[in-house]
């Protein structure tokens, strides 16, 4: 669950990086703070996409049956 979690909003973040933070940044139960070193700073969402989507699939890698 957690993979997917992660690939997914790996995916939003590296499309639509300030769209995705606007969604994180206001009354969203306390993440507020965990986004702020995203603001205006598209390409660092960019980044931060790219390794969350890469440590995604390794975990979805990981899984057994």
């Amino acid at each position: 669950m957690a993979a997917i979690f992660m690939v997914g909003d790996g995916l939003i973040g590296l499309l639509q990086p300030s769209r995705h933070v606007d969604l994180w940044k206001d009354d969203a139960l306390g993440t507020e703070k965990l986004v702020k070193p995203f603001i205006d700073r598209p390409g660092r969402r960019r980044l931060y996409a790219v390794v969350q989507i890469a440590v995604g699939l390794a975990l979805a890698a990981r899984q057994t049956r």
